[in-house]
């Protein structure tokens, strides 16, 4: 049973029996890709963008550019954002996963987990004290972090190598302990093996996908990370999981609304499996 703002869902591998109330998953959609989960009683802010509505310009080459960035205000302040955050982790370092007011807002001897040491660096470069680049695995308070993989963009796309180049490396993070429901945040990925991997090695309760189906101009038909064909995939690759959308309506080359995404979903008939958080949204599992 997954629990929304007071709204149940049934359909999942998530159990309601008293053993396992003390280790409930919660999470809270902040705006975008930014989601703040209280795991195993340590809680961690994925991917933080805490600008104000038009605090930066649009993304050059991409869809709606001219628009500008966040498209919309964020839910609760930057405080109650950062309340009782632990660590964070930055899957990677595009501005709409870790832009210029997080990097000022949030405190410097907070840890940051990072995909790689470019990304490390970049980071210890504005001031971060405390960057560890997620290799493989590791324990934090008692938490499991385990690096995944993922591709921003098509096979297409990537064969060019000044793209390849431009859009850059990026992870996904499965967070697991004893007695705690698994969650795989998939992070700015296509479909790929790489998360038929992390689903089938981890066999997540919980999937966190980026749908906004981004789009880069002139190429409209590959986007750079998933829509609606792939969350109707997650609920046939992991039959068990509750799967959690993310990643609409917040910046200008987001391409799928949650509309539109909750439209497709009940003409497939996978409403309960599927949960669309509105910004500042908790779910818990």
């Amino acid at each position: 049973m997954l629990i929304a703002s007071g709204t149940a869902y049934s359909g999942t591998a998530a159990s309601t029996s008293s053993g396992s109330v003390a280790n409930t998953v919660q999470v809270q959609q902040i705006r975008n890709a930014t989601v703040k989960i209280d795991f195993s009683g340590t809680t961690f802010l994925v991917d933080p963008m805490l600008s104000a509505k038009g605090g930066f310009p649009g993304f050059e080459g991409t869809y709606r550019s001219e628009l500008r960035n966040p498209l919309v205000e964020l839910p609760l302040s930057v405080d109650d954002v950062l309340k009782s955050v632990e660590a964070i982790v930055v899957t990677h370092t595009h501005t709409d996963h870790w832009d210029e007011a997080a990097q000022k807002q949030i405190p410097k001897n907070m840890p940051v987990f990072v995909q790689n040491e470019v990304d490390a660096k970049t980071i210890r470069g504005q001031g971060f004290k405390d960057v560890r680049v997620l290799k493989g695995s590791t324990t934090f308070n008692g938490v499991k972090l385990s690096k995944t993989g993922g591709q921003h963009g098509s096979d297409l796309w990537f064969a060019d190598p000044a793209r390849s180049e431009a859009m850059g490396p990026v992870m996904g993070v499965v967070f697991s302990a004893p007695k705690a429901k698994t969650v795989y945040v998939a992070g700015d990925t296509v479909w790929r093996p790489e998360v038929d991997q992390a689903l089938k090695q981890h066999k997540p309760d919980v999937v966190i996908l980026n749908t906004g189906s981004a789009l880069m101009t002139g190429w409209e038909e590959h986007p750079i990370i998933m829509g609606k064909q792939d969350t109707l995939q997650a609920t046939k690759a992991a039959p068990n999981a509750a799967i959690v959308a993310v990643h609409m309506d917040s910046v200008n080359h987001m391409s799928l609304s949650r509309k539109e995404l909750r439209e497709f979903v009940q003409e497939n008939k996978i409403q309960e499996r599927v949960v669309i958080p509105e910004d500042g949204e908790v779910m818990k599992f």
